[in-house]
């Protein structure tokens, strides 16, 4: 079986946390959030997406979690 080689400018960053979220930003909606939940989560949406970060998204996972502690979000319409 070959493996895929990636450069090292490729490859996602995975934080050192054994898959935990910080409680700091899962006990209000933020501002990155909201973007987020607004555009349900599609990454090809998002400002930070525009950035080319290295790291794996762990928002959806943050907004699954807002939702069953604070709730959903009060949206504003523009």
């Amino acid at each position: 079986m070959e493996v895929e080689k990636v450069s090292a400018s490729k490859k996602e960053f995975y934080p050192q946390t054994n898959g935990d979220i910080s409680e700091s930003i899962t006990k209000a909606w933020t501002e990155q959030a909201m973007e987020c939940y607004s555009i349900k989560c599609d990454c090809k949406k998002c400002s930070l997406a525009k950035g080319n970060y290295s790291f794996k998204c762990q928002m959806p996972r943050v907004i699954d979690i807002l939702i069953g502690v604070v709730g959903k979000p009060k949206m504003n319409p523009i």
